[in-house]
């Protein structure tokens, strides 16, 4: 009887075992089942993810091939401007007399050029056309053409990069450097109708207006700091003029800072050094500082201040020469400014009593603007000149002017 029960307990714990086992096997088997599905997705999403990134490539690189291959210059049509400038001068000296005149040290009598209001009474001082247009998607292009009575010049011609990396940027061709404050400026976007007297005794009345390449890099920060190099042929006859070579190098860092949210100070220093006509060096230096305060939306103060020192060595001895300028302007308003200048030559190796003068050679001047719309501008001026030797003499010399400066066209703004 006990074997006939332990029997039959046998059987049923081998039955119930073989069922748990039966049911493990099912439950593994339906776990590859689902582990088969999962590892399908898997592929299936690795490979949608990598096709997608493969067309995200693609379509890249058919956007850059487009940029390329699909830019037509058709629309980009050169912007074209038109400036014209001209005075109206009353001046207490002869026009023979003041073609002829020289700055003791710096211009020799009847070596002077002066493009702009040399004659009393009426005088057409120039035409200007500027051009300017995007070249591809890699380049600019400007060309500035200036038109005088008897002569057209090629005042500049560079093209510039669009889009270099880290900051950068290249300039190739003829401009004008940007050594200093004002030297980039042309004529009509000076503060005043005449130059500054140091710019035009250390670089005559065109300034340093050059063929050649530039580099400058703004840094990635809050506060605007810009850092420049030019190597340029060197062809200004004041300070260089060995030409048998590319021979004149400029640099200079320039930066802005918010003193407040209504007063900005601007500063810079600069460097050129090159060879002169007599192939010794040539070195000049300049700093600048300008406080901009705005007293309103549409009213300002603007305080523009300029050092320039020469070491140019002419073989015999070496002249060391400087000056300065300061200038006011006040803005009104968007139609009314009014502003004065003071400048001088304030170190000159030149003995000055031979002229029967021993004052620095210095210069005031102040003005009134009108304004009645952006594009033109109307400038009434008074000027007293002690800067220059007229028949061997130091001359003082009285000057009122009125000039009218019109601008039609897409023009560029200048820069502040």
């Amino acid at each position: 009887m006990r074997k006939t029960i332990s029997l039959s307990l046998l059987t049923i714990s081998s039955l119930f075992a073989n069922a748990e086992l039966d049911e493990i096997k099912e439950q593994l088997r339906q776990q590859q089942i689902v582990m088969q599905k999962l590892q399908a997705k898997v592929d299936k999403l690795t490979k949608e993810s990598e096709e997608k990134d493969e067309n995200l490539f693609e379509s890249k690189m058919l956007q850059a091939k487009s940029r390329s291959s699909s830019f037509s210059q058709k629309e980009y049509l050169p912007d074209i401007a038109l400036i014209l400038n001209m005075s109206a001068i009353g001046r207490d000296v002869s026009n023979n007399e003041y073609a002829n005149y020289a700055i003791p040290g710096f211009i020799n009598s009847g070596d002077a050029e002066i493009p702009f209001n040399p004659d009393r009474g009426f005088n057409l001082n120039y035409a200007e056309l500027a051009m300017s247009s995007a070249v591809d998607p890699y380049f600019d292009a400007f060309a500035i053409f200036h038109f005088e009575n008897d002569s057209v010049e090629i005042d500049e011609a560079y093209v510039k990069t669009r889009a270099l990396l880290y900051g950068l940027q290249i300039k190739a061709g003829k401009f004008k450097s940007s050594f200093g404050r004002i030297n980039s400026k042309h004529q009509h976007s000076w503060n005043f109708s005449t130059q500054a007297i140091i710019y035009e005794a250390l670089f005559g009345t065109e300034g340093i207006g050059e063929a050649g390449v530039q580099l400058q890099y703004v840094a990635p920060t809050d506060t605007y700091i810009m850092a420049g190099i030019e190597m340029l042929q060197g062809v200004n006859e004041q300070s260089f003029g060995d030409t048998q070579k590319n021979n004149l190098y400029v640099s200079y860092l320039k930066s802005s800072v918010d003193i407040s949210d209504d007063l900005s100070v601007l500063g810079g220093v600069s460097f050129a050094h090159g060879k002169n006509s007599s192939a010794n060096d040539t070195d000049i230096y300049g700093v600048d500082l300008t406080f901009n305060k705005q007293l309103s939306s549409y009213s300002s103060i603007m305080f523009q201040n300029e050092y320039l020192y020469r070491n140019k060595d002419i073989g015999v001895k070496k002249d060391k020469q400087a000056g300065f300028y300061s200038e006011l302007i006040y803005n009104y308003n968007n139609n009314y400014a009014m502003g004065a200048r003071y400048e001088a030559i304030t170190k000159n190796d030149t003995d000055l009593s031979a002229y029967k003068s021993s004052d620095n050679l210095g210069r005031y001047t102040a003005m009134l603007q009108y304004k009645p719309f952006p594009f033109s501008r109307l400038r009434l001026q008074y000027t007293k000149d002690k800067t220059k030797v007229i028949n061997a003499q130091r001359r003082d010399i009285n000057e009122i002017m009125l000039s009218l400066n019109i601008a039609i066209g897409a023009h560029g703004a200048h820069d502040f």
